[in-house]
């Protein structure tokens, strides 16, 4: 059995505008990796590093004194208020996030539809993240325009510490309380669900129409299979949003520590805390994705396992073939060593 030789596969040279849009992407991608370098990676490093010393700055120098565990042993045995909002924390971005995504959406599905002036309501709702950031959201805030003025948040959170937990009650009450900043946060995510409703095929609507759908039917069949990345795009752009927020009493209590003139605090002991709260971050982000990532439906997993299935039986043709071959050349070896004889057709081997 002779031996066949394998064909390789012709290497398809680049061409020149594929080449040329390459390098126009890593233009495009230059800048947001220098930024990363620059701005993230080496104060991320850098607060790894100061987490592990108290940092006392003096007029002289900076001195580094090793403490190990000492500055988390510290924040969870002498500072109560910070595993307290830690814990509100949670349960605030638990609850908001999700009102905030679906405000998106209803408003985004309403100004993609046909009615008139839509540019100026597109304006009305993302005027409030251009405008109402940093100095002014504080001071509204401390106006009181952020919550309901003719609601009873206290009342809300009596009514439901009977059934719930404290930590919870207390969330969903900061969420009546504080529903019109909630709502001013829905900005970027009405942008982002508009975009994606823009893409989808019209022709997908107007068939599902003949077949007799009615528009909540299309809704759950046609609109949210489409855009469920964004929506877990969106959660997670709210729960950073959330997180780095100035109304954010865990940012706050970092920037204090660390500004701290204090022994005990400094940049040490805030970069303790900030990396405990990222951490949190973390897992709720990949909550998030558990709870709202795209499954593979059945057809994909179908493709899967009969691709599985071709390459098992790829890998067992190719083993029967080198059986076969070894099998031929162990015959080859022993004829040419006259261990078998051959029959000469007249009685004798």
């Amino acid at each position: 059995m002779s031996k066949e030789k394998k064909l390789k596969k012709p290497k398809i040279k680049q061409g020149r505008l594929e080449a040329r849009e390459a390098r126009v992407g890593y233009l495009f991608v230059l800048p947001w990796i220098i930024g990363v370098l620059a701005f993230l990676i080496y104060p991320l490093g850098q607060s790894f590093y100061y987490m592990w010393y108290n940092i006392r700055i003096t007029p002289l120098q900076t001195k580094f004194i090793w403490v190990g565990t000492g500055n988390f042993t510290q924040i969870w045995l002498e500072n109560p208020e910070f595993p307290k909002q830690l814990v509100t924390y949670i349960w605030q971005t638990i609850v908001e996030v999700p009102v905030i995504v679906v405000f998106a959406l209803i408003i985004a599905m309403m100004l993609n539809g046909k009615i008139k002036c839509k540019a100026f309501f597109r304006l009305i709702f993302f005027l409030p993240v251009i405008i109402v950031s940093g100095p002014v959201m504080n001071m509204l805030v401390s106006e009181g325009a952020s919550s309901i003025p003719a609601m009873n948040t206290q009342a809300v959170v009596n009514a439901m510490d009977s059934f719930l937990p404290y930590s919870v009650a207390t969330s969903i009450g900061e969420l009546f309380s504080n529903m019109i900043m909630i709502l001013w946060y829905s900005g970027v995510q009405i942008l982002i669900f508009l975009s994606a409703l823009q893409k989808v095929d019209p022709s997908l609507y107007e068939a599902a129409k003949m077949d007799g759908g009615s528009g909540w039917e299309c809704f759950w069949k046609i609109t949210l299979p489409t855009i469920k990345n964004f929506i877990l795009l969106n959660a997670v752009y709210t729960v950073i949003f959330l997180s780095g927020n100035e109304q954010n009493e865990l940012i706050n209590m970092i920037e204090s520590a660390m500004f701290s003139g204090t022994k005990e605090k400094g940049y040490g002991y805030a970069s303790a805390m900030a990396w405990m709260y990222a951490v949190i971050v973390t897992l709720i982000v990949l909550l998030f994705f558990l709870l709202l990532g795209s499954k593979k439906d059945v057809y994909d997993r179908m493709v899967i396992k009969r691709r599985r299935a071709l390459k098992k039986e790829e890998r067992l043709v190719k083993r029967i073939e080198r059986r076969g071959e070894r099998n031929v050349r162990k015959l080859e070896r022993a004829r040419k060593s006259h261990k078998y004889k051959t029959y000469d057709g007249n009685g004798d081997y």
